[in-house]
Protein backbone atom coordinates (compact mmCIF):
# COMPACT_ATOMS: atom_id res chain seq x y z
CA UNK A 1 0.00 0.00 0.00
CA UNK A 2 1.28 3.47 -0.83
CA UNK A 3 0.33 7.08 -0.65
CA UNK A 4 -0.06 9.19 -3.73
CA UNK A 5 -2.33 9.62 -6.69
CA UNK A 6 -3.26 13.10 -5.50
CA UNK A 7 -5.32 11.81 -2.54
CA UNK A 8 -4.96 12.20 1.20
CA UNK A 9 -5.47 8.45 1.77
CA UNK A 10 -3.20 5.44 1.26
CA UNK A 11 -3.72 3.87 -2.16
CA UNK A 12 -3.68 0.36 -3.49
CA UNK A 13 -4.12 -1.04 -6.98
CA UNK A 14 -7.73 -1.88 -7.71
CA UNK A 15 -6.99 -5.49 -8.66
CA UNK A 16 -5.84 -6.20 -5.11
CA UNK A 17 -9.11 -4.92 -3.63
CA UNK A 18 -11.66 -6.77 -5.75
CA UNK A 19 -12.21 -10.05 -7.56
CA UNK A 20 -13.23 -9.66 -11.18
CA UNK A 21 -16.08 -11.91 -12.27
CA UNK A 22 -15.05 -13.17 -15.69
CA UNK A 23 -17.53 -15.98 -16.30
CA UNK A 24 -19.48 -15.44 -19.54
CA UNK A 25 -22.86 -17.16 -19.62
CA UNK A 26 -25.46 -17.45 -22.39
CA UNK A 27 -29.06 -16.42 -21.92
CA UNK A 28 -30.81 -19.01 -19.79
CA UNK A 29 -34.39 -19.21 -18.58
CA UNK A 30 -34.65 -15.49 -17.88
CA UNK A 31 -34.77 -15.87 -14.10
CA UNK A 32 -32.05 -13.29 -13.63
CA UNK A 33 -32.95 -9.71 -14.56
CA UNK A 34 -30.72 -8.26 -17.26
CA UNK A 35 -28.87 -4.95 -16.91
CA UNK A 36 -27.44 -3.23 -19.97
CA UNK A 37 -25.29 -0.11 -19.94
CA UNK A 38 -28.36 1.84 -21.02
CA UNK A 39 -29.95 0.84 -17.72
CA UNK A 40 -27.25 2.56 -15.66
CA UNK A 41 -27.47 6.35 -15.39
CA UNK A 42 -24.42 8.41 -16.19
CA UNK A 43 -22.68 9.83 -13.14
CA UNK A 44 -25.36 8.99 -10.56
CA UNK A 45 -24.55 5.45 -9.46
CA UNK A 46 -28.11 4.24 -9.91
CA UNK A 47 -30.33 2.46 -12.40
CA UNK A 48 -32.78 4.10 -14.74
CA UNK A 49 -36.51 3.43 -14.35
CA UNK A 50 -36.73 1.35 -17.54
CA UNK A 51 -38.51 -1.84 -16.46
CA UNK A 52 -40.61 -4.57 -18.01
CA UNK A 53 -43.41 -6.62 -16.53
CA UNK A 54 -41.58 -9.81 -17.52
CA UNK A 55 -38.52 -8.98 -15.42
CA UNK A 56 -38.37 -10.64 -11.98
CA UNK A 57 -39.05 -8.31 -9.06
CA UNK A 58 -35.95 -7.02 -7.32
CA UNK A 59 -37.83 -5.64 -4.34
CA UNK A 60 -37.11 -8.69 -2.22
CA UNK A 61 -33.35 -8.50 -2.71
CA UNK A 62 -32.51 -4.85 -2.39
CA UNK A 63 -30.50 -3.79 0.62
CA UNK A 64 -28.50 -0.99 2.10
CA UNK A 65 -25.53 -1.67 -0.19
CA UNK A 66 -27.22 0.37 -2.96
CA UNK A 67 -27.59 4.10 -2.54
CA UNK A 68 -31.09 4.14 -3.96
CA UNK A 69 -32.22 0.65 -3.00
CA UNK A 70 -34.68 2.01 -0.44
CA UNK A 71 -36.26 4.21 -3.07
CA UNK A 72 -37.39 1.31 -5.26
CA UNK A 73 -41.12 0.85 -4.53
CA UNK A 74 -42.22 -2.56 -3.33
CA UNK A 75 -43.07 -4.82 -6.24
CA UNK A 76 -41.32 -2.72 -8.89
CA UNK A 77 -39.71 -4.93 -11.48
CA UNK A 78 -35.98 -5.08 -12.12
CA UNK A 79 -34.42 -3.34 -15.16
CA UNK A 80 -35.72 -3.98 -18.64
CA UNK A 81 -34.54 -6.90 -20.68
CA UNK A 82 -32.99 -5.87 -23.98
CA UNK A 83 -32.15 -7.73 -27.17
CA UNK A 84 -28.61 -8.17 -25.83
CA UNK A 85 -29.94 -10.66 -23.26
CA UNK A 86 -29.82 -13.30 -25.98
CA UNK A 87 -26.03 -13.07 -26.22
CA UNK A 88 -23.30 -13.79 -23.70
CA UNK A 89 -23.48 -11.92 -20.42
CA UNK A 90 -21.83 -11.82 -17.02
CA UNK A 91 -23.64 -12.95 -13.90
CA UNK A 92 -23.38 -10.61 -10.93
CA UNK A 93 -24.36 -10.94 -7.30
CA UNK A 94 -25.88 -8.50 -4.85
CA UNK A 95 -23.20 -6.13 -3.59
CA UNK A 96 -21.01 -6.39 -6.70
CA UNK A 97 -19.96 -3.14 -8.37
CA UNK A 98 -20.57 -2.79 -12.11
CA UNK A 99 -18.50 -0.30 -14.12
CA UNK A 100 -19.03 0.47 -17.81
CA UNK A 101 -15.82 -0.01 -19.77
CA UNK A 102 -17.46 1.08 -23.03
CA UNK A 103 -17.35 4.87 -23.36
CA UNK A 104 -16.08 5.19 -19.77
CA UNK A 105 -16.45 8.99 -19.93
CA UNK A 106 -20.16 8.35 -19.32
CA UNK A 107 -19.24 7.37 -15.74
CA UNK A 108 -21.58 4.40 -15.34
CA UNK A 109 -21.11 2.59 -12.04
CA UNK A 110 -23.63 0.81 -9.84
CA UNK A 111 -23.72 -1.31 -6.69
CA UNK A 112 -25.88 -4.33 -7.51
CA UNK A 113 -29.03 -4.35 -5.40
CA UNK A 114 -29.96 -7.86 -6.57
CA UNK A 115 -28.41 -10.81 -8.34
CA UNK A 116 -28.63 -10.55 -12.10
CA UNK A 117 -26.92 -10.74 -15.45
CA UNK A 118 -25.31 -7.85 -17.32
CA UNK A 119 -23.70 -6.87 -20.57
CA UNK A 120 -20.10 -7.88 -21.12
CA UNK A 121 -19.39 -4.18 -21.67
CA UNK A 122 -19.53 -3.79 -17.88
CA UNK A 123 -16.81 -4.95 -15.54
CA UNK A 124 -18.26 -6.90 -12.62
CA UNK A 125 -16.17 -6.45 -9.48
CA UNK A 126 -16.71 -8.35 -6.26
CA UNK A 127 -15.45 -6.04 -3.48
CA UNK A 128 -13.14 -7.91 -1.10
CA UNK A 129 -11.12 -5.30 0.77
CA UNK A 130 -13.19 -2.21 -0.01
CA UNK A 131 -16.71 -1.04 0.87
CA UNK A 132 -18.99 -1.44 -2.19
CA UNK A 133 -20.52 2.04 -2.00
CA UNK A 134 -17.11 3.63 -1.53
CA UNK A 135 -15.81 1.75 -4.58
CA UNK A 136 -18.80 2.93 -6.59
CA UNK A 137 -18.01 6.52 -5.62
CA UNK A 138 -14.36 6.07 -6.56
CA UNK A 139 -15.50 4.78 -9.97
CA UNK A 140 -17.65 7.92 -10.37
CA UNK A 141 -14.86 10.32 -9.40
CA UNK A 142 -13.42 12.54 -12.11
CA UNK A 143 -9.85 11.35 -11.47
CA UNK A 144 -10.77 7.68 -11.96
CA UNK A 145 -13.05 8.28 -14.96
CA UNK A 146 -10.47 10.55 -16.60
CA UNK A 147 -7.68 8.00 -16.18
CA UNK A 148 -9.80 5.16 -17.59
CA UNK A 149 -11.05 7.27 -20.48
CA UNK A 150 -7.51 8.25 -21.44
CA UNK A 151 -6.65 4.56 -21.83
CA UNK A 152 -9.40 3.66 -24.30
CA UNK A 153 -8.91 2.38 -27.83
CA UNK A 154 -11.29 2.65 -30.77
CA UNK A 155 -12.79 5.90 -32.07
CA UNK A 156 -16.46 5.01 -32.52
CA UNK A 157 -16.78 2.55 -29.63
CA UNK A 158 -13.95 3.44 -27.21
CA UNK A 159 -13.30 0.73 -24.62
CA UNK A 160 -10.97 0.32 -21.69
CA UNK A 161 -9.36 -2.93 -20.57
CA UNK A 162 -9.17 -4.49 -17.14
CA UNK A 163 -5.39 -4.85 -17.47
CA UNK A 164 -5.20 -1.06 -17.25
CA UNK A 165 -8.14 -0.40 -14.93
CA UNK A 166 -7.05 -3.06 -12.45
CA UNK A 167 -3.67 -1.37 -12.05
CA UNK A 168 -5.09 2.05 -11.21
CA UNK A 169 -4.32 3.27 -7.68
CA UNK A 170 -7.46 3.53 -5.57
CA UNK A 171 -7.69 5.44 -2.27
CA UNK A 172 -8.15 3.04 0.66
CA UNK A 173 -8.96 4.75 3.96
CA UNK A 174 -9.88 2.56 6.91
CA UNK A 175 -13.27 0.78 6.65
CA UNK A 176 -14.96 3.17 9.07
CA UNK A 177 -13.87 6.16 7.02
CA UNK A 178 -15.03 4.46 3.82
CA UNK A 179 -18.48 3.98 5.30
CA UNK A 180 -18.56 7.54 6.62
CA UNK A 181 -17.65 8.92 3.19
CA UNK A 182 -20.25 6.75 1.49
CA UNK A 183 -22.90 7.85 4.00
CA UNK A 184 -21.94 11.50 3.49
CA UNK A 185 -22.15 11.17 -0.28
CA UNK A 186 -25.48 9.36 -0.02
CA UNK A 187 -26.91 12.34 1.86
CA UNK A 188 -25.33 15.05 -0.29
CA UNK A 189 -26.05 13.44 -3.66
CA UNK A 190 -29.64 12.69 -2.61
CA UNK A 191 -30.11 16.39 -1.86
CA UNK A 192 -28.62 17.42 -5.19
CA UNK A 193 -30.56 14.73 -7.05
CA UNK A 194 -33.78 16.08 -5.57
CA UNK A 195 -32.93 19.51 -6.96
CA UNK A 196 -32.24 18.01 -10.38
CA UNK A 197 -35.51 16.06 -10.27
CA UNK A 198 -37.42 19.27 -9.49
CA UNK A 199 -35.81 21.02 -12.46
CA UNK A 200 -36.53 18.05 -14.71
CA UNK A 201 -40.19 18.17 -13.67
CA UNK A 202 -40.14 21.85 -14.61
CA UNK A 203 -38.66 20.97 -18.01
CA UNK A 204 -41.41 18.40 -18.59
CA UNK A 205 -44.07 20.94 -17.64
CA UNK A 206 -42.55 23.58 -19.94
CA UNK A 207 -42.46 21.09 -22.83
CA UNK A 208 -46.09 20.15 -22.21
CA UNK A 209 -47.24 23.77 -22.10
CA UNK A 210 -45.14 24.64 -25.16
CA UNK A 211 -46.77 21.86 -27.14
CA UNK A 212 -50.25 22.86 -25.96
CA UNK A 213 -49.76 26.52 -26.92
CA UNK A 214 -48.43 25.65 -30.38
CA UNK A 215 -51.05 22.98 -31.05
CA UNK A 216 -53.94 25.24 -30.07
CA UNK A 217 -52.62 28.08 -32.22
CA UNK A 218 -52.20 26.04 -35.41
CA UNK A 219 -55.44 24.07 -35.00
CA UNK A 220 -57.84 26.62 -33.45
CA UNK A 221 -56.35 29.98 -34.38
CA UNK A 222 -56.04 32.97 -32.05
CA UNK A 223 -59.67 34.06 -31.68
CA UNK A 224 -61.53 31.84 -29.19
CA UNK A 225 -64.86 33.39 -30.25
CA UNK A 226 -64.71 32.25 -33.88
CA UNK A 227 -67.25 29.57 -34.93
CA UNK A 228 -65.75 26.09 -35.34
CA UNK A 229 -66.58 22.92 -37.21
CA UNK A 230 -65.44 19.33 -37.02
CA UNK A 231 -62.46 18.86 -39.31
CA UNK A 232 -63.12 15.14 -39.76
CA UNK A 233 -59.45 14.56 -38.94
CA UNK A 234 -58.95 12.67 -35.65
CA UNK A 235 -55.68 14.34 -34.62
CA UNK A 236 -56.97 17.78 -35.58
CA UNK A 237 -60.44 17.94 -34.04
CA UNK A 238 -62.52 21.12 -34.38
CA UNK A 239 -61.10 24.00 -36.45
CA UNK A 240 -62.33 27.51 -37.27
CA UNK A 241 -65.27 27.16 -39.65
CA UNK A 242 -63.69 29.35 -42.35
CA UNK A 243 -60.41 27.36 -42.54
CA UNK A 244 -59.78 24.87 -45.33
CA UNK A 245 -58.65 21.29 -44.90
CA UNK A 246 -56.36 19.97 -47.64
CA UNK A 247 -54.27 16.88 -48.22
CA UNK A 248 -50.68 17.98 -47.95
CA UNK A 249 -49.92 16.59 -51.41
CA UNK A 250 -52.50 19.02 -52.90
CA UNK A 251 -50.69 22.11 -51.59
CA UNK A 252 -47.06 20.93 -51.68
CA UNK A 253 -44.56 18.86 -53.64
CA UNK A 254 -43.17 15.89 -51.72
CA UNK A 255 -40.28 13.51 -52.26
CA UNK A 256 -37.19 12.06 -50.65
CA UNK A 257 -33.51 11.65 -51.41
CA UNK A 258 -30.74 9.07 -51.43
CA UNK A 259 -27.18 8.45 -50.34
CA UNK A 260 -24.53 8.39 -53.09
CA UNK A 261 -22.02 5.54 -52.91
CA UNK A 262 -19.40 6.48 -50.32
CA UNK A 263 -16.75 4.54 -52.24
CA UNK A 264 -17.16 6.71 -55.33
CA UNK A 265 -14.80 9.61 -54.68
CA UNK A 266 -16.25 11.70 -57.50
CA UNK A 267 -19.59 11.89 -55.64
CA UNK A 268 -18.27 13.58 -52.50
CA UNK A 269 -16.30 16.72 -51.74
CA UNK A 270 -15.07 18.40 -48.56
CA UNK A 271 -16.38 21.84 -49.46
CA UNK A 272 -17.64 23.92 -52.34
CA UNK A 273 -20.16 21.26 -53.30
CA UNK A 274 -23.89 20.89 -52.82
CA UNK A 275 -25.03 20.49 -49.21
CA UNK A 276 -26.26 16.98 -48.36
CA UNK A 277 -28.29 16.38 -45.21
CA UNK A 278 -29.21 13.37 -43.08
CA UNK A 279 -32.13 12.92 -40.72
CA UNK A 280 -30.31 14.30 -37.66
CA UNK A 281 -31.02 17.83 -38.93
CA UNK A 282 -34.64 17.59 -37.78
CA UNK A 283 -33.36 18.05 -34.22
CA UNK A 284 -32.15 21.55 -35.08
CA UNK A 285 -34.31 24.69 -34.68
CA UNK A 286 -33.68 25.46 -38.38
CA UNK A 287 -31.29 24.06 -40.99
CA UNK A 288 -28.83 26.83 -41.82
CA UNK A 289 -25.67 24.86 -42.70
CA UNK A 290 -24.38 21.44 -43.71
CA UNK A 291 -21.27 19.44 -42.86
CA UNK A 292 -21.37 17.06 -45.84
CA UNK A 293 -21.32 17.93 -49.54
CA UNK A 294 -21.89 16.09 -52.80
CA UNK A 295 -20.85 16.94 -56.33
CA UNK A 296 -23.00 17.87 -59.31
CA UNK A 297 -22.13 14.44 -60.74
CA UNK A 298 -23.69 12.75 -57.70
CA UNK A 299 -26.86 14.80 -58.14
CA UNK A 300 -27.05 13.71 -61.76
CA UNK A 301 -26.16 10.05 -61.35
CA UNK A 302 -27.88 9.31 -58.04
CA UNK A 303 -31.16 11.09 -58.75
CA UNK A 304 -30.77 13.43 -55.81
CA UNK A 305 -33.46 16.12 -55.55
CA UNK A 306 -32.37 19.73 -55.24
CA UNK A 307 -34.48 20.99 -52.36
CA UNK A 308 -35.09 24.73 -52.20
CA UNK A 309 -34.68 26.87 -49.11
CA UNK A 310 -38.10 27.40 -47.55
CA UNK A 311 -39.01 23.74 -47.80
CA UNK A 312 -39.83 21.63 -44.76
CA UNK A 313 -37.91 18.43 -44.07
CA UNK A 314 -39.43 15.54 -42.13
CA UNK A 315 -37.68 12.40 -40.88
CA UNK A 316 -39.45 9.37 -42.35
CA UNK A 317 -37.38 6.67 -40.66
CA UNK A 318 -35.34 6.37 -37.50
CA UNK A 319 -35.57 5.05 -34.00
CA UNK A 320 -36.07 7.12 -30.87
CA UNK A 321 -37.94 10.39 -31.33
CA UNK A 322 -36.50 11.45 -34.70
CA UNK A 323 -39.10 9.90 -36.98
CA UNK A 324 -41.96 12.32 -37.54
CA UNK A 325 -40.01 15.44 -36.56
CA UNK A 326 -39.89 18.33 -39.01
CA UNK A 327 -37.66 21.35 -39.58
CA UNK A 328 -37.59 24.33 -41.94
CA UNK A 329 -34.75 24.38 -44.48
CA UNK A 330 -32.94 27.74 -44.83
CA UNK A 331 -30.43 26.63 -47.51
CA UNK A 332 -30.69 24.91 -50.88
CA UNK A 333 -29.57 21.31 -50.44
CA UNK A 334 -29.97 17.64 -51.18
CA UNK A 335 -31.14 15.02 -48.69
CA UNK A 336 -30.77 11.33 -47.92
CA UNK A 337 -33.40 8.60 -48.08
CA UNK A 338 -34.33 8.99 -44.42
CA UNK A 339 -35.76 12.45 -45.05
CA UNK A 340 -38.71 13.66 -47.09
CA UNK A 341 -38.93 17.20 -48.40
CA UNK A 342 -42.16 19.16 -48.52
CA UNK A 343 -42.13 22.20 -50.81
CA UNK A 344 -45.37 24.07 -50.04
CA UNK A 345 -47.12 26.42 -52.42
CA UNK A 346 -46.09 29.69 -50.82
CA UNK A 347 -49.40 31.38 -51.68
CA UNK A 348 -51.31 28.64 -49.84
CA UNK A 349 -49.12 27.42 -47.00
CA UNK A 350 -46.30 29.15 -45.13
CA UNK A 351 -43.29 26.88 -44.41
CA UNK A 352 -43.13 27.76 -40.71
CA UNK A 353 -46.88 27.29 -40.30
CA UNK A 354 -46.50 23.85 -41.87
CA UNK A 355 -43.56 23.06 -39.59
CA UNK A 356 -45.59 23.85 -36.46
CA UNK A 357 -48.60 21.97 -37.87
CA UNK A 358 -46.42 18.88 -38.27
CA UNK A 359 -45.20 19.47 -34.72
CA UNK A 360 -48.83 19.28 -33.57
CA UNK A 361 -49.37 16.15 -35.67
CA UNK A 362 -46.25 14.38 -34.34
CA UNK A 363 -48.07 11.73 -32.31
CA UNK A 364 -50.35 10.93 -35.26
CA UNK A 365 -47.38 10.69 -37.63
CA UNK A 366 -45.69 8.30 -35.23
CA UNK A 367 -48.82 6.15 -35.03
CA UNK A 368 -49.24 5.73 -38.78
CA UNK A 369 -45.58 4.74 -39.06
CA UNK A 370 -45.77 2.28 -36.17
CA UNK A 371 -48.90 0.20 -36.28
CA UNK A 372 -51.80 2.11 -37.82
CA UNK A 373 -51.07 1.60 -41.48
CA UNK A 374 -48.19 2.25 -43.85
CA UNK A 375 -44.75 0.71 -43.51
CA UNK A 376 -43.94 -0.29 -39.94
CA UNK A 377 -41.18 1.84 -38.51
CA UNK A 378 -41.27 4.33 -41.37
CA UNK A 379 -43.36 7.07 -42.90
CA UNK A 380 -43.77 7.07 -46.65
CA UNK A 381 -44.01 9.97 -49.06
CA UNK A 382 -47.55 8.81 -49.87
CA UNK A 383 -48.38 8.84 -46.17
CA UNK A 384 -47.06 12.38 -45.84
CA UNK A 385 -48.88 13.48 -48.99
CA UNK A 386 -52.17 12.07 -47.69
CA UNK A 387 -51.89 13.87 -44.36
CA UNK A 388 -54.80 16.30 -44.07
CA UNK A 389 -53.73 19.66 -42.68
CA UNK A 390 -55.47 22.94 -41.84
CA UNK A 391 -54.97 25.81 -44.29
CA UNK A 392 -56.02 29.16 -42.76
CA UNK A 393 -56.07 32.38 -44.79
CA UNK A 394 -52.57 33.79 -45.38
CA UNK A 395 -53.01 36.73 -43.01
CA UNK A 396 -54.08 34.40 -40.19
CA UNK A 397 -51.10 32.16 -40.81
CA UNK A 398 -48.83 35.19 -40.38
CA UNK A 399 -50.55 36.26 -37.15
CA UNK A 400 -50.40 32.72 -35.77
CA UNK A 401 -46.69 32.49 -36.59
CA UNK A 402 -45.98 35.77 -34.79
CA UNK A 403 -47.80 34.45 -31.72
CA UNK A 404 -46.08 31.05 -31.83
CA UNK A 405 -42.64 32.58 -32.33
CA UNK A 406 -42.99 34.79 -29.25
CA UNK A 407 -44.49 32.01 -27.11
CA UNK A 408 -41.92 29.40 -28.13
CA UNK A 409 -39.13 31.90 -27.51
CA UNK A 410 -40.31 32.43 -23.93
CA UNK A 411 -40.61 28.70 -23.23
CA UNK A 412 -37.19 28.02 -24.76
CA UNK A 413 -35.58 30.73 -22.64
CA UNK A 414 -37.03 29.19 -19.48
CA UNK A 415 -35.87 25.76 -20.63
CA UNK A 416 -32.35 27.06 -21.24
CA UNK A 417 -32.15 28.49 -17.71
CA UNK A 418 -33.37 25.22 -16.19
CA UNK A 419 -30.92 23.15 -18.25
CA UNK A 420 -28.01 25.36 -17.21
CA UNK A 421 -29.03 25.00 -13.57
CA UNK A 422 -29.13 21.21 -13.93
CA UNK A 423 -25.66 21.24 -15.48
CA UNK A 424 -24.30 23.31 -12.56
CA UNK A 425 -25.87 20.97 -9.99
CA UNK A 426 -24.42 17.92 -11.73
CA UNK A 427 -20.98 19.51 -11.85
CA UNK A 428 -21.27 20.21 -8.14
CA UNK A 429 -22.31 16.59 -7.54
CA UNK A 430 -19.28 15.28 -9.41
CA UNK A 431 -16.95 17.65 -7.59
CA UNK A 432 -18.26 16.56 -4.17
CA UNK A 433 -17.74 12.88 -4.99
CA UNK A 434 -14.22 13.49 -6.29
CA UNK A 435 -13.25 15.57 -3.27
CA UNK A 436 -14.72 13.15 -0.72
CA UNK A 437 -13.03 9.99 -2.02
CA UNK A 438 -9.74 11.89 -2.21
CA UNK A 439 -9.94 12.80 1.47
CA UNK A 440 -10.43 16.51 0.84
CA UNK A 441 -13.67 16.72 2.85
CA UNK A 442 -13.85 16.15 6.60
CA UNK A 443 -16.99 14.06 6.48
CA UNK A 444 -17.18 13.60 10.27
CA UNK A 445 -17.17 17.34 10.90
CA UNK A 446 -19.67 17.85 8.07
CA UNK A 447 -21.98 15.22 9.56
CA UNK A 448 -22.00 17.05 12.93
CA UNK A 449 -23.24 20.32 11.49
Amino acid sequence: MSRGGGTGFPTKRLKYLVALRRLRTPASDGQRPYVGLEDIESGTGRLTNRVTASSPSASSVTDESGRHGAERPHGRAAPSVTDERDSLGTDFERGDVLFGKLRPYLAKAWVAEFAGRCTTEALVMEPLLIEPRFLRDVCLSSRFVGAVDASTFGSKMPRAEWDFIGNLPVPVPDPGTQRAIADHLDRETARLDALVAAKERLLALLAEKRRAVVTRAVTRGLDPRVPTRDSGVPWLGAIPAHWEIRKLGHVASIGNGSTPNRDTASYWTDDGGIPWLNSSVVNQPEVTAADQFVTALAVQKCHLPLVRAGSVLIAVTGQGKTRGRAVVLAIDSTINQHLAFIQPERSRLRPWFLKWTLFAAYDFLRSISDDAGGTKGALTCDGVANLRVPVPPADEQSAILDHVTISVGRFDSLRSVAEKTIAIIRERRSAIISAAVAGKIDVERTACR
